[in-house]
Order: structure tokens, then sequence, then C-alpha cells
């Protein structure tokens, strides 16, 4: 069966998006589903592939925050007509680390989320004059009316759920929350420096304040410090002088652990020396350039690892994040504004200005 929709193509890395008629000439296979998409969240990783030299294949439909139901559904999957569900990122499922409940460092992470898709799939999504785009972007390439999807990189939700909303639970705010509940694992007693107070870093400060955890926030845009604060956070501006010696007396000696979403090389050198001794500072943001580490940051046990996706299993974590949403302890629903699809240059616009933290578009019919 065809199914003919409207989704947002990138077909340059210079080039705005053009919201265009799409064609996927292809019925769900075994283990996929078609989902009608509700909203779908804009990422920086969205973004990024404007920068990625080459390396990201256009034209493609991007976009892997993604939510809606299910239309139509492939052999040998649980997941049904009707269902509502949250996308997230692919995995292989079989590989050791799939297999180790660890799907974020899956062995074909790359290639299935950034540069390709799976090598034995032929292309699937046409433009309107029969031409290839580009594999599904994470999975997903959700900026669209529809997206088919492996079942097995989305998480089924209480229908009761604004579905259009839920979308960045599978990537930003799954991040940030995962970074404090999974790697971390912070609880009472422990404390905490979120650098960067955009969608990964606020997810953080949120799950921190759900955890009973300390936050100290550091960024440099005073909007971005007045919702860490809303949220729980002390804040602090990132040009703060003495900024190590500043988190070392908030936290009474240092904070247990750092979380970086900025890749700044000078802030990520004042988190380590904001650490008390066998403090973990974790990084989610990729660095674009070397990151010199200054003499004595790593003295007294201190230690320094990358996060990818939170280390979460999202069949896990987001009907955690759900729980604590309804519990009025994880309100992400305040960091979101939502878009026409047709204005997804303006939302791209404002994401890149810092004018909103997480949007999120909604196709035609869905506008809030």
């Amino acid at each position: 069966m065809t199914t003919r929709f409207r989704a947002a193509v990138l077909r340059s890395y210079e080039d705005p998006f053009a919201v265009e008629d799409v064609v996927l000439d292809t019925e769900p296979g075994p283990g996929e589903i078609l989902v009608e998409i509700a909203g779908a969240g804009m990422c920086r990783t969205d973004l990024a592939v404007r920068r990625s030299a080459g390396r990201s294949p256009l034209p493609a439909v991007l976009g892997h925050e993604g939510a809606g139901v299910v239309v139509r559904a492939g052999p040998d999957t649980e997941t049904g007509v009707g269902d509502h569900v949250v996308l997230s990122f692919d995995s292989c499922g079989h590989c050791c680390n799939c297999r180790g409940a660890a799907p974020a460092y899956c062995d074909s992470f790359a290639a299935l989320n950034l540069f390709g898709g799976r090598a034995h799939e032929p292309p699937r999504l046409m433009d309107a004059e029969g031409k290839a785009l580009a594999p599904r972007w994470f999975g997903q390439s959700s900026f669209a009316d529809y997206a088919l999807v492996s079942a097995r990189n989305a998480v089924r939700v209480d229908p009761a759920l604004p579905v259009e909303l839920l979308g960045p639970l599978g990537c930003g705010f799954l991040t940030g929350a995962g970074a404090v509940l999974n790697t971390f694992r912070a609880g009472p007693g422990d404390t905490l420096l979120v650098l960067g107070a955009g969608a990964v870093g606020l997810a953080a400060v949120m799950a921190a304040g759900a955890a009973g955890v300390p936050v100290v926030a550091v960024d440099r845009h005073r909007q971005r410090l007045e919702l860490a604060e809303r949220f729980g956070a002390v804040p602090l501006a990132a040009d703060t002088a003495g900024l190590p010696e500043r988190v070392r007396r908030l936290t009474d000696g240092g904070a247990r652990y750092a979380l970086d979403t900025t890749a700044s090389p000078p802030l990520i050198n004042d988190a380590l020396r904001a650490l008390r001794p066998t403090g973990t500072l974790g990084l989610v943001a990729r660095l674009h350039t070397a990151l010199p580490l200054e003499p004595g940051t790593l003295d007294r046990g201190r230690s320094v690892r990358h996060i990818c996706e939170g280390d979460a299993v999202p069949g896990l974590l987001i009907p955690v994040l759900t729980g604590l949403w309804r519990a009025g302890r994880f309100p992400f629903d305040q960091l979101i504004r939502t878009y026409p699809l047709a204005d997804i240059n303006e939302a791209e616009r404002d994401c890149e200005e810092g004018r909103v933290v997480k949007p999120v578009l909604l196709p035609e019919g869905r506008t809030r």
C-alpha cells in the first residue's frame, strides 16, 4: 500500500527545510509499525546534520523525538493498531550491548541512527518525483505526518497522556534525566552541578529534584537560569568569577556529580575543579575540538565519562518519566513550545537563537 503524506525535507546542508509531499511505498514488515505522528521534538542533534561535513546523507527527513498513534502493524510485533507510542533511538537488539540492556551503546548505533540505516533495507521513502530520500533518521524520520519504525524503538504509553508532547521523552529529556537516574544513580546526600540549562540540562535538573538531589545550574542566558531556579536549582552565570570555588561552597565541599551539556573546554575544566574527591563528570555534548585538561583536574579520584542517551532502556525509563510528570515532579511540558510542521524553519531559528528550550512540531490538524 502506498502512503502519501507531508514531511519536512532537508535537501542540502545550507538550505532551509522544505515541507513537501513524500511517498512511502511499502507496508510495515515483520517487527515494524506505521505511526501517525502527533508531535515531534526538535533536538540539537537534528540541527547538527548541517555541520556533519557530509557524513549524514541528504536529502533526508529528519526528526527523532516523535510520538503518535499506530495505524498499521506488521507481523511479529506486540504493538498494535491504536496504541499510543513514544519513539526513541534505534538499536540492533542482538549485539552484546543490546543483550546487556545497554542499547544506547549498540555496536550499530552510528549506522542505524546517523549514517545510513540498515544496509539490507532498500529505499522506502521517496519524494513526489520518485527519487529516494535518505534512510530513516534515528530509525524514525518523524518530521512528518507518518513514520515507519521498528517496534523495538517504540514505547507504548497511556492514551490519556498528551501524546503530542511526549516525543522529547525519547531523546533529549531521556538523556538528561537518565544521566541523573541511571548513570549517576543520584539520590539524597548527593549533589549535582549542571552546565548548560537547555533541554537536556533542565531535564537533569528536574530529575535531580525528583530524586531529592540539590542542584547548581550554570548557563550564560538569564532566562534559562530563571527556568532552572523555578525547578529548584541554584542558578549561576557562566561568567561568574571563581566558578569552581563558588560551586564548592554551595555544595558543601564540591559536587558529587557534574553533567556537561555545553562541550566548552573551559567549563568542563571548571566542572572538574568543582567536584569533590572521587566525583564524576558526565559529558553528553559532542566535542568538536581537543579537550585539554588542566593540571590537577583529575586528581583525587575524579573521573570523566561520556553518556549516550542517558544510559537508558527507553521502555523502562519513559514510563518512569511519565509517572513523575503525572505526580507533578517532572514538568517537562513547561519547556515546550509547539509549532505547526509548516513553521519548521521558524522553530529552527528560535532554537538556534535560544528563544525556545524545546520546539515540538505538530503536523497539520494537530496545531494547539
